[in-house]
């Protein structure tokens, strides 16, 4: 059992400097590795680009869960990968390997037990081996189809023994391959937005305006006879901040807002005796069903409105929302 030892004392100053002189030393460990993005980057970047299958991420111990993140970023920017611990590997996992795919192992000596065992087993699978070595000569970077030099001068560790440098050099070379696959295979936003469905940037770029309308009794309404006094209440009591304007046919006419009223007030319009038609807005902004909810978050904006009407595909009323909607759903 390892004994926890009390800290001495040391001064706020020091702890100052300790934490800049490991950012200082990690970020030169990552500013070295632009003269490494050579013709080996080139070639893996190859391997990984014509895999069949999927790309399968080795890595032990700090250089496991480097690798697992690396493996969930190639994932989610179009390269379809997974992570295979190496232990588990030579006890059945090796299986989940096969001839389709490219395999990314990463060891900062180069000599891991668990990764130079099972070895021979990927070489016989014939599958390109792109390794991410601290030691070009070791028996993993030689073993390789291809190796990357991701070797560091220090660690930022002060006894120069825990994996800090080496394991953000690493990191920071796995982001670049999947950067640039992701630029090679054209990957967009959009494509992101599908693997992300529940995170911020798939609501805006998948949500339909369809799922947030309000349809029924939920939307507001009223005659153009209406007297403005009942287009308050209808747009109080359905809290859009708005109100439709239609006529017997329930066809648009316009709509009435709280800027309508404003500027009737500004006009000196005695809004007690005018009707709602005399002083709604004529032709409003309007979209279509099956519009993307960014959409209506960008028409509103540039029209600087709160809400719009929306149509169905044959241009008839089929609801209304407002920026509040968006908001609630994340949109925004």
């Amino acid at each position: 059992m390892i004994e926890q030892r009390i800290g001495h004392e040391i001064s706020d100053d020091r702890l100052r400097e300790l934490g800049r002189h490991v950012l200082a030393v990690e970020a030169d460990a990552v500013r070295a590795l632009l003269d490494r993005v050579d013709d080996a980057f080139v070639r893996a970047c190859r391997h990984m680009l014509g895999c069949q299958g999927r790309i399968v991420v080795l890595g032990m111990g700090k250089s496991g869960h480097i690798g697992s993140k690396i493996a969930a970023t190639l994932a989610s920017t179009g390269s379809p990968a997974f992570f295979v611990h190496p232990g588990e590997a030579s006890h059945g996992d090796l299986g989940m390997i096969t001839t389709g795919d490219v395999v990314l192992a990463m060891s900062n000596s180069g000599e891991t037990d668990e990764i130079v065992t099972i070895l021979p087993l990927i070489k016989r699978l014939g599958v390109p081996l792109i390794s991410l070595t601290g030691n070009p000569e070791s028996t993993l970077a030689r073993t390789a189809s291809v190796n990357i030099d991701v070797s560091v001068a220090q660690e930022a560790c002060p006894l120069n023994l825990a994996p800090t440098s080496s394991t953000t050099a690493a990191l920071a070379m796995g982001d670049a391959l999947a950067v640039a696959l992701l630029e090679a295979r054209g990957f967009t936003a959009e494509d992101f937005a599908r693997s992300h469905p529940g995170g911020r940037l798939g609501r805006r770029l998948l949500l339909l305006i369809d799922d947030l309308v309000h349809t029924g009794e939920a939307l507001p309404r009223v005659s153009p006879e209406a007297p403005v006094k009942e287009a308050l209440v209808e747009m109080s009591r359905k809290g859009l901040g708005m109100t439709l304007v239609l006529d017997t046919a329930d066809r648009l006419l316009g709509v009435f807002t709280d800027g309508d009223l404003r500027r009737s007030l500004d006009r000196g319009v005695d809004v007690h005796a005018v009707r709602v038609g005399e002083v709604m807005t004529r032709e409003p902004v309007t979209m279509r069903l099956g519009a993307l909810a960014a959409e209506a978050l960008q028409l509103m904006e540039s029209h600087k409105i709160n809400g719009v009407v929306v149509l169905d595909g044959d241009g008839r009323v089929a609801g209304a929302l407002n920026m509040h909607d968006l908001l609630r759903a994340g949109v925004v």
